[in-house]
């Protein structure tokens, strides 16, 4: 049956003192009003889930009521941070959809990387982000597969660099080491990390220090093979592992990425900050096991540490 909230009633009735017989065949016509928005959200299946920052995959339903972000511990989602305001962001229900209001906080509210302006409509997928927290909007009929969905990537990829984290990679290297040895082939390692990150940090703040590993993983990821993994093994350094690629190749790679982060301009707020990394290259030796090719190669990224920074060694 049409709901009757969609439909407007246009009554033809006989003119008064019509004496027309054929007046008495005049019926109701129904028409369907074009003006009228339908919610396309169920509020009692959206939510917001942890992808980065404390409590991890935690999941806060929203409802059609509102719910408030910050460091007050009276805000339905504390966030205890310094870059965090008492009262930093508000997401609500208007009827229609969800919208997030930045309630006036000092490092801003962000969704998709885009520090908003007053408020924005909200859509299944978009990632809020407060102060070091992201969040991810998720919606519809199937937002309990979504959810698990999403866990299952959080046990995979580093939601603020997007590229695989440390877990993913430990278990890549044991499994890729056991294939080239079975097969005698080569792989290679490449670990790097950000020279002088915690300066960046002291100087400019953790929320500058998370943009520059934004864009340092962005600049990286076109210098390597799809077949090559990246991944966020710390917190500022990544490893590159290159199967089928020797000591040479891998050099090769180190130098395109040192030099890709070298010359790109990274900046936060109004602030530009010149970024260098250091690196450490090994390649597979014979009967070696994956946690002593990542000892080797950590201890070459030393040595071009020691050796001066922004170097491959």
């Amino acid at each position: 049956m049409t709901d009757p909230r969609l439909l407007g009633y246009a009554p033809i009735v006989p003119p008064a003192g019509s004496d027309d017989p054929n007046d008495r065949n005049l019926v109701t016509v129904m028409t369907t009003r074009s003006d009228l928005k339908v919610p396309s959200i169920d509020p009692a299946d959206a939510c917001l889930v942890v992808i980065y920052g404390e409590e991890l995959g935690r999941r806060l339903r929203l409802g059609s009521g509102v719910v408030e972000a910050g460091r007050s511990s009276k805000c339905d989602l504390a966030i205890d941070q310094e870059s965090v305001s008492r009262h930093h962001a508000r997401v609500s229900w208007t009827g229609l959809s969800y919208r997030v209001q930045d309630l006036g906080s000092t490092n801003g509210t962000f969704v998709n990387d885009a520090r908003i302006e007053g408020e924005k409509e909200l859509a299944d997928g978009d990632q809020l982000r407060i102060g070091r927290t992201i969040l991810k909007f998720m919606t519809g009929g199937n937002v309990e597969a979504s959810y698990h969905e999403e866990i299952y990537r959080l046990m995979t990829i580093d939601a603020l660099t997007r590229v695989h984290n440390k877990r993913y990679f430990h278990e890549t290297l044991e499994r890729e080491v056991s294939r080239c040895t079975r097969y005698q082939r080569a792989v290679s390692l490449i670990l790097f990390d950000i020279d002088h990150f915690k300066k960046k940090n002291d100087t400019f703040g953790h929320l500058a220090g998370d943009a520059v590993l934004r864009d340092l993983a962005t600049a990286i990821k076109p210098r390597v093979r799809r077949e090559d993994l990246i991944a966020r093994v710390g917190g500022e350094e990544f490893a590159v592992l290159t199967p089928e690629v020797g000591l040479e190749g891998a050099l090769g790679v180190a130098e395109k990425i040192r030099h890709a982060v070298e010359t790109t301009t990274f900046r936060y707020d109004k602030h530009v900050m010149p970024t260098t990394v250091s690196l450490g290259v090994a390649e597979l030796t014979r009967g070696e096991t994956g946690h002593e090719l990542y000892r080797r190669a950590d201890e070459r990224l030393y040595a071009a540490k020691q050796g001066g920074r922004n170097r491959v060694m």
